[in-house]
This record gives structure tokens, sequence and C-alpha cells, in this order.
């Protein structure tokens, strides 16, 4: 089953006094690129909820946000470093007079709090660091769940349009064998006509008479291409029914299906066909939009 790398999910876990939010957010990227929002407290576990979404989530670009809030909790978890801000402010007041600008207090009180260290971090007594980040982890498997089946279901919808391109290509391939069979006499009464004028000639060459025979009947015979675009067809269907669907190999086979048609419509030499050529590359277009958002 595909899926697809848009997804969503989150998940709030309560325990003595705790509660945990947990929100993850995944789009569309070629590669993995994890951006995490976590509480300073708890800054330490960002390799370890790395490592854990690079293994669930695979591809995408990741999202993971985290909150924490405490029940009659009365004190900031965070506090202003006094000393040290009031250290910037004094520099940067003096810097600014020196250079004669004009700078008022309120944007010195900014650009200090701006600065290396200029609040204090109250770590948690390492029991109650570990009690939090087990409610946090349940909270984090949860949401990552969550955001797994949406996934999931995004890519279900994913794979009906891709069987619907796919079947849409296959009916103008049809109707392009059935265009071939009709092109065929036309190209034989052109050759034929040919030939013609070639004997009538009186400096005819033989030799560059079955040269340019050979010539227009390899240029001319798409037979090839058809099975080979009948082929890569199937195997597309093939694969996006198989476990090991992915955006990279759909993709892919899709290059090898729009070569198919780019040949077909080269070779073919006929205004009906040109047009259904036309039509199988929009379609395929639209699968090679779709294949970029399959993990």
């Amino acid at each position: 089953m595909l899926k697809s790398m848009t997804g969503f999910g989150n998940a709030t876990q309560e325990a003595d006094g705790l509660t945990v939010t947990a929100e993850l957010k995944t789009l569309n990227s070629k590669f993995l690129d994890i951006h995490c929002r976590l509480p300073k407290s708890h800054s330490d576990k960002e390799i370890e909820l790395r490592n854990l979404l690079s293994q669930k989530l695979e591809r995408g670009k990741v999202e993971l946000t985290l909150n924490l809030s405490r029940l009659g909790e009365t004190r900031p978890g965070t506090s202003l470093n006094r000393p040290l801000v009031e250290a910037y402010v004094s520099d940067l007041r003096q810097a600014a007079n020196a250079m004669l600008l004009a700078i008022p207090d309120h944007e010195l009180f900014r650009l200090a709090l701006q600065q290396p260290h200029a609040f204090n971090t109250e770590a948690l007594p390492e029991d109650t660091s570990a009690q939090d980040w087990t409610v946090i982890s349940v909270a984090i498997a949860e949401a990552i769940r969550r955001c797994d089946e949406f996934r999931r279901q995004e890519g279900a919808m994913l794979e009906a349009k891709l069987r619907e391109y796919i079947g849409a290509i296959s009916t103008r391939l049809a109707a392009v064998e059935e265009q071939d069979v009709r092109r065929i006499p036309a190209v034989r009464e052109r050759l034929q006509t040919m030939v013609t004028d070639l004997l009538g000639n009186e400096d005819f060459d033989r030799n560059r008479f079955e040269q340019e025979l050979i010539y227009y009947i390899e240029k001319f015979d798409i037979s090839e291409e058809k099975v080979r675009l009948s082929n890569h067809l199937s195997y597309f269907q093939e694969v996006l029914s198989g476990e090991e669907a992915n955006g990279k190999k759909l993709n892919f086979i899709a290059q090898e299906i729009g070569r198919e048609i780019n040949t077909i419509g080269s070779k073919a030499n006929d205004a009906a066909i040109q047009r259904l050529v036309v039509e199988m590359k929009d379609e395929l277009e639209k699968i090679k939009e779709q294949t970029m958002n399959v993990i």
C-alpha cells in the first residue's frame, strides 16, 4: 500500500499533574528533513527523537512540536538572567552613544534578550525528568501512529488516482493500436509510390534503394514501442499492488513510460496517433506529479 508524505497527527497525555501535547506534521520533500520544537528542559532528547522519527516516517519534511504544562505550577521553568541582561543593555547603550545613534531603551532591552544566556532554565530533578519522559514518549508514539495512519489514507487516494491515470494511458494505447492498423496501408501505398518512382529513374541504384527501404520500415514501425509501453503500464500497476511500492520506483517507471510514448509520437507520422500521444503525455504528467508525494 502506498503512503503519502503528507500527514498530521497529534496526541495529549496527562499524568501526575503533567499535560503533554505532541503535534506532528509531514509534508512533501525529496529527502528526510526533521525539525523538532522541544522545551529546553528536554532538548537533550532531540537526537533520540530524530532517530525515532527517521525510522517511523522514512521520508518527507517532518515538524514535531512538543508542549508541556504542569498543573498548579506557579514558577516559570525559565527565568530572566537579570545581571547579564543589564550588562548587555549597558554595553549596547555605550556602543550606540559612541556611534551617535539614538536607540530607545525598549529596543536595547529587546536586543539584550536575544543575546546568549539571557535566560536561565531550571533543571528538573533527574527522577522527575525520567517520569516526565515516560509520559512524553507515550504522547509522541501516539502522534506518530496517527500521522502514519493519515499518510496511509492519503496514500490510498493517491493510489486510486494513479490507477485512473494509468488506465487512461492504456485506453489511448488501445486506440493507437487500432489507428496503427489503418495507418499501415497508407504507409505501404506511400512506399509503393516511392518504389515506382525509383524504378522509373534511369539512375536507379538498387543498393541505395534497399537502404532507403529498410530506413523507412524501421522509421514507421512502432510495434516494439507499443509492446514495451504495454509492459511498463502493467508493471506500474503491479508495483502499486506490491509491498515495495515507493515514489522513487514509480517515478522511474513513469520515465520509461514517457520514453516509449515519445518514441511512438516521433515514429508514427500520423495525425490521429499524434493527438493520442499528446493525451497520453498529459496523463503521464499527472502521474509524475502524484508520485512526487509518495514515500
